[in-house]
């Protein structure tokens, strides 16, 4: 579980155990679809240097979903790839022939911008955050608590890894180190107490409830909080530099609040009456955590100052706005976990995941710009938009925002569908008559984290639980489809017309 508690993509955890024989087609998939699309004529309408941009750019997504290498390492790739380009992909024969125009300095320019956005700290302070949990035991001692607490029967231990996964969320921004490096490795013990084994007729004794809970509820609070999913931090960045948008953590928060809610209530009780598992109570559970409580002893001093310290951002994040930038805040409590030795230097230089993800989404950003900056968003979505005339601008938002969820079953990283279609789908927005473009951008955003239910390769964690042994595929396949249709019918029921209230 080491690699997991760092928490990245799934096939950034999957990449390590990637075969050998298997790497070559992956390494060569993402060239041979930039050379395939470069090759093509550009369409019409659309400048010749747009297109080479855009096969580039659908190089890079293909090897973020392949992944050859770490998404960190294709992401510099890409970018590198287009500076070095740049007078023939980045930039057209008008800006080329303006007087003391230097390609090379600009495209150098654009490919380090994405380094200097805030959101990209942000993002990177948060997996910081995570490590302080991890490297304290205090996301372990919440678990254990709740787990004692409310571990008495199946049903209300099924609320307590909800309540756990949601107390963690906001502070944790890789659902897989907050569900499979933290909840997962608590609950993973449960079953054995009931005699329900992995890969067993006995899974069904409590197992495999146990595990879809967890991997439902991490679904739902990693769409619940801004900073649970670390690509809802790009999906607001991408819409502020695509539909000129700025999303706000708490607009955030109070806008999906309703819909949350209400799937965090049903998670546990549909999922008790559509895969009921055998045993309703137990008093072994409560006992167990216990003694793991116990083991841990009295909260350290560490524990204390890290709550302390958390509350503190969360405080800032939700009503210091007006004061002080969230980024700030997060390098702010960064700073005083290293002075109060919540953690050390040396934690923080090592943390590979965290230094990968800000090289990877640093690149993204930029080359998500490039794709605007270059005219291939407005073309695309005025070629879509031509054919949704019929549409009124209620109508269109639910039929993209279904789009957009459902076409999830072709990715394997949350982060590939957030670059690859997001944008795109906010420029096709913004071209039809009408439209709510603040609630279609949440509403897009607020989608990221349901949509990890949907297949065993949706979401970070969702391997770590399909591999558990207690989801069987078909049954996996079967229980993912059921919720999505459920997660994205009460969204659209209760989100669209709460969010059009509290605009």
């Amino acid at each position: 579980m080491s690699t997991l508690a760092h928490g990245t993509e799934p096939a950034a955890v999957l990449s390590d155990h990637v075969p050998h024989s298997t790497i070559p087609w992956r390494a060569l998939a993402p060239i041979a679809m930039t050379a395939v699309l470069a090759l093509c004529p550009a369409p019409e309408g659309l400048a010749q240097h747009a297109w080479y941009f855009f096969a580039i750019f659908a190089g890079v997504v293909v090897g973020l979903m392949l992944e050859p290498l770490p998404g960190g390492a294709i992401g510099v790739i890409g970018v590198t790839l287009v500076t070095v380009l740049a007078p023939w992909v980045l930039y057209g024969p008008q800006e080329l022939a303006k007087p003391g125009f230097k390609a090379a300095n600009a495209a150098l320019n654009w490919a380090l911008s994405g380094f200097a956005n805030s959101t990209v700290w942000l993002i990177f302070g948060a997996f910081m955050f995570a490590m302080g949990y991890e490297k304290t035991g205090l996301g372990r001692r919440i678990a254990l608590q709740l787990v004692k607490l409310m571990g008495r029967r199946t049903l209300t231990l099924g609320y307590a890894i909800v309540a756990a996964d949601t107390l963690l969320a906001p502070f944790t921004p890789s659902n897989t180190a907050r569900s499979g490096g933290t909840i997962y490795p608590v609950i993973r013990n449960l079953p054995a107490l009931y005699d329900s084994k992995p890969n067993d007729p006995s899974a069904r004794r409590i197992g495999s409830y146990l595990m879809w809970v967890a991997i439902a509820g991490t679904c739902v609070t990693s769409s619940m909080f801004l900073t649970a999913l670390a690509p809802n931090l790009l999906a607001v960045e991408l819409v502020k530099k695509t539909a000129k948008i700025d999303l706000s953590w708490t607009q955030w928060f109070i806008a999906f609040l309703p819909v949350g809610l209400v799937l965090l209530i049903l998670i546990p009780i549909l999922t008790y009456w559509l895969y009921p598992p055998e045993v309703k109570e137990s008093s072994e559970v409560p006992l167990w955590a216990g003694r793991e409580l116990g083991q841990m002893g009295a909260m350290s001093l560490r524990e204390v100052l890290l709550a302390v310290l958390v509350v503190l951002a969360l405080a800032l994040w939700i009503f210091g706005g007006e004061l002080i930038n969230a980024t700030t805040v997060a390098l702010a409590i960064i700073s005083l976990m290293l002075l109060t030795a919540v953690f050390s230097w040396e934690d923080m230089i090592t943390n590979k995941a965290a230094w990968n993800t800000l090289a990877w989404f640093a690149t993204l950003v930029a080359l998500a710009d490039g794709l605007s900056r270059v005219g291939f968003v407005k073309w695309f979505a005025d070629s879509v938009a031509a054919h949704m005339g019929g549409f009124s601008p209620g109508m269109a938002m639910i039929a993209l925002i279904l789009v957009f969820f459902f076409t999830h079953y072709l990715f394997a990283s949350v982060t590939a569908h957030t670059t690859a279609m997001l944008p795109v789908m906010l420029a096709v927005g913004s071209t039809i008559p009408g439209m709510n473009m603040p609630q279609f951008a949440l509403s897009l955003g607020f989608t990221l984290g349901l949509m990890g239910i949907l297949t065993p390769y949706a979401t970070g964690p969702s391997p770590v639980y399909y591999g558990s042994g207690y989801l069987p595929t078909a049954e996996y396949w079967k229980l993912g489809a059921i919720f999505g249709v459920l997660f994205i019918a009460v969204f659209l029921l209760l989100g669209l017309p709460w969010m059009a209230m509290v605009k």
